[in-house]
């Protein structure tokens, strides 16, 4: 009986390897075409990555140094625009080294230096092309966005962006600045109880920021305005 079992588990064994060796066989060319599918798209990838990204973004970090010079120079249009001298400007940089880092800091400088010259619509598009989770960067120029739009009059637009900058940044720095602006804005407003709110958070939240040592007038303005 024991013998028996075993022939039968044997014949099973070699039933089920002939089915998968029939199976391969059938099926040989999509199995095989699959996995080379798999190795060529790994393949792209790390060549996508170290063969062109990473030269691109070495050249692209050597061409936005001379801008990163004149912007903190205060030289806007020539940051923005280039010079006569080689250096590209923010706009080519974004545009010609576009998928790198690099470029996407292009667009930042870019929307800043517009700001900074009174455009505002054009500092929109590229601080809105802008992406980072830095908690540094992306809720400054969160809080860029929102100076733009209240520039443009768009006023409860700028209230909802810097009151969101100001929640992503959740530090002594950043936060007490949006939160002081975003409650100047909704005085101009007459919506004197959203700005006292704006105000109380940094009396409450930010107590140790400069913005809070004369809070206290701010609330007081806006406890008067609201009677």
């Amino acid at each position: 009986m024991a013998e028996q079992n075993k022939k039968e588990q044997k014949m099973n064994v070699e039933d089920a390897l002939s089915l998968s060796e029939a199976f391969i066989m059938k099926y040989k060319k999509s199995i095989l075409g699959g996995i080379i599918a798999v190795i060529i798209i790994i393949a792209a990838f790390f060549a996508y990555k170290y063969l062109y990204i990473a030269p691109r973004e070495e050249k692209a970090e050597i061409a936005i140094f001379k801008g990163e010079e004149y912007f903190g120079q205060d030289a806007y249009q020539i940051a923005l625009n280039g010079d006569s001298i080689g250096y590209k400007g923010f706009i080519k940089i974004a545009d010609e080294y576009s998928g790198t880092k690099t470029a996407n800091l292009a667009k930042a400088y870019a929307g800043i230096c517009y700001a900074q010259l009174g455009k505002y619509n054009e500092a929109l598009k590229y601080l809105s092309g802008f992406d980072s989770e830095d908690q540094m960067v992306s809720p400054a120029i969160l809080g860029a966005l929102g100076n733009c739009y209240a520039q443009l009059n768009q006023l409860d637009k700028a209230t909802s962006i810097l009151l969101s900058a100001s929640k992503k940044a959740d530090n002594n720095t950043l936060s007490p600045v949006y939160l002081l602006q975003a409650g100047l804005i909704m005085e101009q407003q007459g919506k004197y109880a959203d700005a006292i709110d704006a105000y109380t958070t940094i009396k409450d939240k930010y107590f140790n920021s400069y913005q809070a040592t004369d809070i206290d007038k701010y609330i007081e303005r806006a406890t008067a305005l609201k009677k």
